[in-house]
């Protein structure tokens, strides 16, 4: 008898799944992989995504490769910005929660940025300059934490009232992590709720999961094949009233 190749090699696209010498001839009588219309896992009808163009180009997501095949409901008409549907399956949460805070509590800041202190005049002060020119209300500490101002309570009250959390993942934030600091204290603030995205700059989920599982584990933006100011710009769209 045949015997399934998935446990080793995976059915994630349709040629593997035709390849396999089990699997292969019920793939071709269907649609996909295990009888899904559309994309892995049943991904192609979650959170009311438009599909793109046949010649959008191709990215790989976080963790993962994709294509820039969809766009979220919350995407404005005539957007020129593309997703990968693990994109949209990982945001859709997160703007529920920033519809939902658009209504009960309107004064809120767009977003809370965590980043490693070595981050602050580079790549973090970059994402918070991108965001801000995108109107985005940002809370970042280099410019919100005042002289004589006790650190911990402005942080505090900067993630208390901010609507979503972003956590700036880069080498440096995997050195810090470790050490249980500020950048500690704020990500274990974020954990605890469902308005986090990771945006992972400069190295990979492999390298993350070595430090913080509980972060790995949320899906969220890279720049590994995007830019910064495309990472941006889906955030200014995510928290969008």
């Amino acid at each position: 008898m045949a015997r399934c190749t998935a446990p080793v090699r995976g059915h994630r696209s349709s040629a593997a799944a035709a390849a396999c010498p089990a699997c292969g001839g019920r793939y071709s009588r269907s649609r996909g992989y295990g009888g899904y219309s559309s994309g892995y896992g049943g991904y192609g009808d979650y959170g009311g995504y438009r599909p793109a163009p046949s010649s959008s180009p191709t990215s790989s997501r976080s963790g993962g490769a994709g294509k820039r095949s969809s766009q979220p409901r919350w995407s404005p008409s005539g957007s020129g910005i593309w997703y990968t549907p693990e994109e949209v399956r990982a945001l859709t949460p997160v703007r529920e929660a920033v519809e939902s805070l658009a209504v009960s509590q309107p004064d809120l800041r767009d977003v809370f940025l965590c980043h490693a202190w070595d981050d602050r005049q580079g790549s973090a002060k970059e994402l918070h300059d991108l965001l801000e020119a995108s109107g985005v209300r940002v809370w970042f500490s280099e410019k919100d934490l005042g002289l004589g101002v006790p650190m911990m309570r402005a942080i505090d009250k900067g993630l208390v009232n901010s609507r979503i959390g972003i956590v700036l993942v880069t080498p440096a934030m995997l050195r810090r992590l470790p050490a249980e600091g500020v950048a500690d204290k704020e990500l274990s603030a974020l954990l605890r709720r469902e308005r986090l995205v990771p945006v992972v700059h400069g190295t990979t989920y492999d390298e993350l999961e070595k430090v913080s599982l509980l972060l790995a584990s949320r899906a969220g933006l890279s720049t590994a094949e995007e830019s910064m100011a495309e990472v941006a710009a889906k955030i200014a769209e995510l928290v969008a009233a």
